[in-house]
């Protein structure tokens, strides 16, 4: 596929995702995807992890910023947005909804393959993320380094 085609893969994967449309993923997605972030293997995997996220933030929307293909790779950068406003389920901890609004920019690079995502990895500020919805907080030290994150 060309560099262009391989980013209307990934323009459809996206739109798939912020539509909750999961049953597109086994157009899209190969069966045997890797998912190096997060350590697993297999389509339906990947789509359980986006079915827990959406139960934890149902308006979770991912907004394409800037896009770069090369060969059978893509680079998409998004800008991400979500409420927690149902229960997260993650690394076997449940966290209730605390209704904090999460905005946060994401990179993910895709290997495609076959005309499918065959490998994916994901780069973000999880500790942002996870700070913004109470799962860790500065210490005394971190606040005086960074009081104007800390107060958010």
């Amino acid at each position: 596929m060309s560099p262009e085609e391989n980013k209307a893969l990934v323009r459809r994967f996206i739109d798939a995702y912020n539509t909750r449309n999961l049953d597109l993923f086994d157009d899209l997605v190969a069966p045997d995807y890797i998912d190096h972030t997060h350590r697993q293997e297999g389509r339906e995997p990947f789509k359980t992890l986006f079915s827990l996220a959406f139960e934890g933030f149902p308006d979770w929307h991912e907004h394409i910023e800037d896009m770069i293909a090369e060969g059978d790779r893509v680079w998409v950068c998004v800008r991400a947005t979500g409420t927690h406003s149902g229960e997260w389920h993650v690394s076997g901890v449940s966290l209730p909804p605390t209704g904090r609004r999460v905005v946060m920019r994401m990179v993910f690079i895709w290997c495609i393959k076959d005309g499918r995502l065959a490998e994916g990895w994901e780069v973000d500020s999880e500790v942002n993320f996870l700070k913004t919805i109470g799962v860790i907080e500065y210490t005394e030290i971190g606040k005086r380094i960074f009081p104007e994150d800390a107060a958010a």
